[in-house]
């Protein structure tokens, strides 16, 4: 059987191995229980508890310091690169938690406290974390890409993950959208980056396409010189490139026109209600029908009297 004082001896012999830190606290508390008032008891706390509780706080002031200085270089690099403010912000700061959680691990090291399982914990633990945020961790990753790679911006009218409308701003998590009708839509980051994107604001200029269809009976060439004049005398139409007038096929019951011509983005829909009523009207003052659909049906036979 082994003694108390052997126990204890076996004890902190253990403690030691596991935390030198509170070895030499316990040791120091030791010897002054046993009336040890001596220069080395006092050494000995300050090597045991002293020195290491210094370069403790030291290295906290340094960490903070570093990740503070670490956060606003990071942050100053992106907006000279001219990367979305939201993506610089979110750099730096991923940053600076970085350092902070190496400079803690380092810190707990100096204190004696075991780093490797405590590493291993985090790791399992930001695993777990992961899966269970998996949906909201891809939504960050397409955030950054959209910010990163810029397929559209503030601003602009863009058709993306199933909404049209502009963009009123574009976060890590989300992009907030207004429709033409003044809805606020907020769509999910993965869905938009997943899918086409299609800027319509993108270009300076748009093509205005009106499409048209004319009686057969008339004129094939007279129609396209009163498309064609009328293309040209509307409001707001560029003259590069020049207004078109293509035909585009016989349908079942007219020829079928497109009347093209390029606008400034901004002039779009009021192009396009203008050239409309003026394609209209300028038929009708030429006498060129705009027919509907239509069917002729023929009988064989002689139809029974009833």
């Amino acid at each position: 059987m082994f003694q108390a004082e052997e126990v204890a001896n076996a004890a902190d012999q253990v403690e030691s191995v596991v935390n030198p830190v509170s070895s030499g606290f316990s040791e120091f508390v030791s010897r002054i229980s046993q009336g040890d008032m001596s220069a080395d008891t006092w050494i000995l706390l300050w090597d045991s508890v002293g020195k290491p509780v210094a370069l403790a706080l030291v290295l906290i002031i340094a960490v903070l310091l570093v990740a503070g200085w670490a956060r606003r270089l990071t942050s100053k690099a992106c907006r000279r690169t001219k990367v979305e403010e939201t993506l610089a912000r979110f750099l730096g700061n991923m940053v600076r938690y970085i350092i902070l959680l190496a400079g803690g691990i380092t810190i707990l090291g100096t204190l004696g406290v075991e780093t490797t399982s405590f590493a291993a914990v985090l790791a399992a633990a930001g695993f777990a974390v992961g899966m269970a945020l998996s949906g909201m961790l891809g939504n960050v990753a397409a955030g950054v890409m959209l910010l990163f790679f810029r397929p559209f911006k503030v601003g602009d009218v863009v058709s993306a993950g199933g909404v049209t409308g502009k963009v009123f701003e574009i976060g890590l998590f989300t992009t907030t959208f207004d429709t033409p009708d003044n809805r606020r839509i907020i769509a999910p980051n993965s869905s938009i980056f997943d899918g086409t994107i299609e800027n319509v604001s993108h270009h300076k200029t748009r093509r205005v396409s009106v499409e048209v269809g004319t009686d057969y009976g008339a004129d094939i060439d007279k129609a396209r010189g009163v498309l064609l004049a009328t293309a040209k005398a509307c409001t707001g139409v560029l003259n590069d490139p020049q207004p078109g007038v293509a035909l585009t096929g016989l349908g079942g019951s007219s020829i079928d026109w497109a009347v093209r011509v390029w606008v400034n983005a901004e002039d779009y829909w009021a192009v396009m209600d203008q050239l409309t009523r003026d394609v209209k009207y300028a038929l009708d003052n030429a006498k060129i029908g705009i027919p509907y659909p239509q069917m002729d049906v023929h009988l064989d036979g002689k139809v029974a009297q009833s």
